[in-house]
């Protein structure tokens, strides 16, 4: 089953159980993910689902540290809980050291030697860590392979 049905088939349980926290924000998964459809004309796959979420994710994390510095815990709970769902559906994360790893594998692989190298390097990385790792991380981890 594909990650599109199975979160369709999470809405419709939801829809049966009455747990509007969590059908709103299924609903809104599924709108971003009928809205880049519309745009770009295109059935997306699982790894494009997946780049829908980290997206949405990010701007939950964002939305999270702009309440939480305006004191609105209450809409800041509202978020973490829908980051919560939104987790969900994300495959198992690679740790902090198998992202080091592989970015080090990566760097190798390309000869990079200097922070000029940058862009090459996290080009690679996307394409190969989509999905699989925080980009964050990522990042982080390419700067320090590149400084080092």
């Amino acid at each position: 089953m594909s990650l599109k049905a199975q979160i369709t088939e999470d809405m419709k349980t939801a829809m049966r159980a009455k747990d509007s926290a969590r059908l709103a924000t299924i609903r809104l998964l599924l709108a971003a993910i009928k809205q880049k459809e519309v745009d770009e004309r295109i059935e997306l796959d699982d790894a494009a689902v997946i780049a829908v979420l980290d997206k949405m994710l990010k701007q939950r994390k964002d939305s999270i540290t702009a309440f939480e510095a305006a004191g609105r815990q209450d809409l800041a709970d509202q978020e973490k809980a829908e980051t919560t769902v939104l987790q969900a559906y994300l495959p198992a994360r690679m740790s902090d050291d198998e992202v080091r790893q592989a970015v080090q594998a990566i760097v190798a692989e390309l000869g990079a030697t200097s922070p000029a190298d940058m862009g090459k390097v996290m080009g690679a990385v996307k394409a190969r860590l989509a999905g699989k790792a925080d980009m964050g991380a990522a990042s982080a981890a390419v700067k320090a392979a590149l400084a080092g």
